[in-house]
């Protein structure tokens, strides 16, 4: 049996700005229900890539299809705006408006939306659901764009940074969200610089620097395939006797700085077991156990070879 097409596939996606080049002949496939994060510096081409999936920037070279439509095409850009959705960073909202009138407004363009005060209710909005845009705190605004990409019931959803400047519980309501786009099988490609929201959030990774991918996977196969994944990391009272850790573990250990921890050893059971043992047997407390790398170590290890541009 054929194997299913991709949602988003892109083959040597070029977008240039002149004599730059933005982003550099890169290949892409998302495949439906499946939430994947570009992440990058500043200058990286998450956005430029972004807007020539939607159509919205045009190609240099390469091809890009979504839903099998190609976005660069005037026709069928027509026909794929009702079908995708598109929360901005910022602005797309008359300053005077309120998200009620926002989201009917929006909810008109389409032919069968979500019921607007479900949709506020969802993101936690109903409580300034009068209250003009210029009056929202940007968590608010966030929210409130997220649901105008959502009211079309889209059956691709690009966010861009969608957690940037929002409170906790705003953080909460937006995950429930995308969790429950990929449920449904919407697929969604998030851009954002933080990091821990993408590790929350994606089931797949794409890393950007100079406008070329140089990682991508799944948070676990990026942390698998980084070259220190084969350590532990803890937090403790400083001061700790390395030496005679070091002799337990049977690995380097070493104290990177005052109360924070290294050893040189792959993080399986047995070794988790015999560092626990090591410090109760002490009576010393253990914060912030990890195995592997962070994605942010990551990202910093794999972007730091050039600078963006």
């Amino acid at each position: 049996m054929a194997a299913p097409a991709p949602t988003i596939e892109a083959v040597g996606l070029t977008v240039r700005y002149g004599p730059k080049t933005a982003v550099d002949g890169i290949d892409l496939r998302v495949d439906r229900g499946e939430v994947v994060a570009l992440l990058g510096r500043n200058g990286a081409g998450k956005t430029s890539t972004v807007e020539a999936l939607e159509g919205y920037r045009p190609l240099a070279a390469g091809r890009v299809r979504v839903l099998g439509l190609d976005p660069q095409s005037r026709a069928d850009h027509r026909a794929l705006t009702g079908r995708i959705g598109v929360m901005l960073q910022k602005g797309g909202v008359y300053p005077g408006m309120s998200p009620a009138e926002a989201v009917r407004l929006f909810a008109r363009y389409y032919r069968d939306p979500l019921d607007p005060q479900s949709l506020l209710e969802r993101l936690d909005l109903t409580g300034v659901a009068a209250t003009p845009w210029r009056r929202l705190s940007g968590g608010e605004q966030q929210r409130l764009s997220l649901a105008l990409a959502l009211v079309g019931r889209p059956e691709v959803a690009f966010l861009d940074e969608p957690t940037a400047g929002v409170d906790p519980g705003g953080r909460l309501a937006i995950r429930g969200q995308v969790a429950e786009l990929r449920d449904s099988g919407v697929t969604v490609v998030l851009t954002t610089h933080e990091l821990e929201e993408a590790e929350r959030l994606a089931d797949r990774i794409v890393i950007l620097n100079r406008g070329r991918v140089v990682a991508a996977g799944s948070p676990a196969q990026l942390a698998e395939s980084d070259p220190d994944s084969a350590r532990i990391r803890f937090a403790a009272p400083a001061g700790l006797d390395v030496v005679s850790l070091a002799a337990e573990m049977q690995a380097p250990v070493s104290e990177e700085r005052p109360g924070e921890y290294l050893v040189a050893a792959a993080g399986g059971p047995a070794a988790l077991a015999r560092l626990t043992a090591w410090l109760a047997a002490r009576d010393l407390p253990l914060r912030d156990l990890r195995t592997g790398s962070r994605l942010e170590e990551i990202f910093l290890r794999v972007t730091s070879s050039e600078d963006p541009e």
